[in-house]
């Protein structure tokens, strides 16, 4: 089959602005920015959300002003893409750092290093990578093609800031007033734990008494979570909310059943609610912990054709790159690749330090540095390669930085090197072979978009290394602050992959595994995979998080669902269902982007004042006793938002 000829939106011949300094501020003002607020939501919630559409918008909006190219916009939103990338790459295994006890608070500079070193080579990797992966015309990126309908649509016309924004403003404002350490007036959710009378069950002739009931929570009531639901759409949401009934449901009220032991605890004064917490913190997370286990081999399984593809894609390209020569088209140009690989191997140097200090063992270093070179090459292919198939929302980065985990672990297990040294370096491994793979599926994509409107690949790998380095120097300051305001791990920051990490990390380098309990996980999960259930990977996110947050993350999905059918039955026609559907994701991506900066900036304050020693708190002007019934109006809101809004913006209903 002969390959379709790609013609870029901007001719290859055409000399417009492109790398230009005021492309450059917006695209690391942006990185920062999306970074901070995709560092929250992913902690919160288990998921991020690709950045390339806001930024897209913004970069159009914003360069429009001052009459800026297409091709400035490209690189501004390619260099601001990166700063999403980044920290679902940091959020899945820097915190584990602080869930294992390794460290006290987050270490600035080997975090820093962590996300710089592995940001950085995912850039160099996909110099490599580009040609092949990025002109192939059988894969399909989604989301690249999205983006570029965008843009191009955009040129000239309304570019659809005003929802961006208006969103973002309305959710900062919610989250002020719903924040517990804002001004709050809203309770985010409500709670209560149903008992039931009691069971005497004959077991080997002796009565025995049981005690149990169930735990039901409502909905968060946050625009960040119904907004991810919203992008994600009904179909993932589902599966989602699936883990939570599973987990909070029935695993929860069997184990409180099952155990009792535990009504002793409640004769003691303490309630029923905080018991049913803590066998879903103790007994059902680590349950949850053996299933993502095996449901993240089995996603790798299922793309076993794909990987192998990548990897032979890869071991092409490193031959092909060599022979580069010539005069070469614009569209086509790569940093030079002679002066790429010289830069990995210095960049080997800071590595091999990097883990000298992690592990205190020589042996150790040199074989991690040999292990991180190889990992992170395979798993950048792997990564850029299924971006092009999936998307880099779908991206299954998690089942790759385990799988890196694992081999790292069972490495320095083989060598000797155990306790805290020996956890610190298998994070250490995870975390940048997880920022390699993030920032080398972002990049792939970003390319394809630029490949599409006729950018420089060279000037936009440039735009995303100054990105990835400015990024890598800030983005530990605001996970710090989220700590300190709202604790990662607890409930309101569960970051459930760092903690998969953290539990497996500990459990093989020093032997500290509940194997009960993940074993019991993983059975859990080949009994789902028996059944072709849907994302086993996603059911035990859904057990892991807090069933408040699921639920929202469903009702999303549910709100996408109603605008679904409200386009059909408007008769809507595909260009007004395409207009709707990118107004949808717009709004949606301002709710989170909103909401999460002003639960950082509320994080930020409540350091400030607590550093200070300061009498003066937010909390202090809102109600003693917030209302969850006032979270009820702001689901009717978000239903007019993400429904009514887009269907008027694509003008769908006027027609007679």
């Amino acid at each position: 089959m002969e390959k379709k000829e790609m013609k870029p939106y901007v001719p290859e011949d055409t000399n417009l602005k492109e790398f230009t300094l005021r492309a450059l501020i917006l695209g690391v003002l942006m990185a920062l920015v999306l970074g901070t607020a995709n560092a929250y939501v992913g902690m919160k919630a288990g998921l991020t959300v690709s950045a390339i559409f806001p930024a897209a918008v913004v970069a159009m909006a914003a360069l429009r002003i001052v009459g800026g190219s297409i091709l400035e916009e490209n690189l501004a939103r390619t260099t601001a893409s990166v700063g999403e990338a980044l920290v679902a790459g940091a959020i899945f295994t820097i915190p584990a750092f602080l869930l294992t006890g390794v460290w006290g608070e987050l270490d600035y500079i080997k975090s820093s290093l962590i996300m710089m070193i592995g940001g950085v080579l995912g850039v160099l990797f996909v110099v490599i990578l580009r040609r092949s992966l990025v002109a192939e015309a059988e894969l399909p990126f989604p989301e690249s093609v999205a983006a570029s309908e965008i843009v191009k649509a955009g040129q000239g016309k309304e570019t659809g800031a005003k929802y961006l924004f208006i969103s973002m403003g309305l959710a900062g404002i919610w989250e002020l007033f719903k924040n517990s350490r804002g001004i709050q007036f809203i309770q985010e959710s409500a709670q209560t734990f149903v008992t039931l009378a009691d069971s005497r069950i004959e077991i080997l002739k002796q009565k025995l008494t049981y005690k149990g009931g169930f735990f039901f929570e409502s909905p968060s009531a946050d625009p960040i979570l119904v907004g991810v639901g919203f992008i994600v759409g009904l179909r993932v949401s589902a599966v989602l909310f699936a883990g939570a009934v599973l987990g909070w449901l029935f695993l929860v009220p069997a184990a409180v059943f099952l155990n009792p032991s535990l009504a002793d605890l409640a004769s003691q004064g303490k309630s029923w609610l905080s018991i049913a917490e803590e066998v879903w913190l103790r007994q059902i997370r680590p349950l949850a912990v053996g299933t993502m286990i095996v449901a993240a081999f089995h996603t790798l399984y299922n793309m076993r054709n794909s990987l192998i593809t990548g990897i032979r894609k890869a071991f092409h390209d490193v031959s092909v790159a060599k022979t580069q020569g010539g005069k070469v088209s614009r569209i086509e140009l790569d940093l030079n690749f002679k002066k790429v690989i010289l830069i990995i191997a210095v960049i080997g140097i800071p590595l091999f330090l990097l883990y000298l200090t992690f592990s205190k063992s020589l042996m150790g270093a040199i074989v991690l540095t040999v292990l991180m070179a190889i990992l992170g090459f395979f798993f950048a292919a792997v990564a850029g390669y299924l971006v092009g198939v999936v998307g880099s929302s779908n991206n299954p980065i998690s089942g790759l930085t385990l799988s890196s985990l694992l081999i790292a672990a069972l490495v320095l297990v083989f060598i000797g090197v155990s306790g805290n040294a020996g956890v610190a370096a298998v994070l250490g491994v995870a975390g940048i072979v997880c920022c390699t793979s993030g920032i080398a599926g972002d990049m792939m994509q970003d390319l394809k978009v630029g490949h599409i409107l006729g950018g420089t690949p060279w000037k936009m790998e440039l735009g995303e290394i100054v990105g990835v380095i400015v990024a890598s120097l800030f983005l530990v300051f605001p996970m710090q602050w989220m700590h300190n305001a709202y604790v990662i791990g607890s409930a309101n920051l569960p970051a459930p992959q760092a903690g998969l990490m953290a539990l497996m990390a500990k459990g093989i380098v020093q032997g500290e595994m509940a194997w009960a309990l993940v074993i019991a996980g993983m059975f859990l999960a080949i009994g789902l995979i028996l059944i072709d259930a849907p994302s086993p990977m996603l059911i035990a996110v859904g057990m892991y998080l807090p069933f408040s947050s699921t639920a929202a993350i469903f009702v999303g999905g549910i709100f996408k669902w109603i605008h679904n059918k409200m386009m059909d039955k408007n008769n809507a026609t595909e260009a007004e269902k395409q207009a709707a559907e990118n107004t949808g994701v717009l709004i949606s991506s301002g709710l989170i982007a909103g909401g999460s900066l002003m639960a950082v900036a509320i994080a930020i304050l409540y350091g400030i004042l607590t550093y200070s020693q300061s009498s003066f708190h937010l909390r202090d002007w809102g109600l003693a006793h917030p209302n969850a019934w006032l979270g009820l109006l702001g689901f009717a809101g978000l239903l007019y938002l993400l429904v009514w809004v887009p269907m008027k913006a694509a003008g769908v209903g006027k027609k007679e």
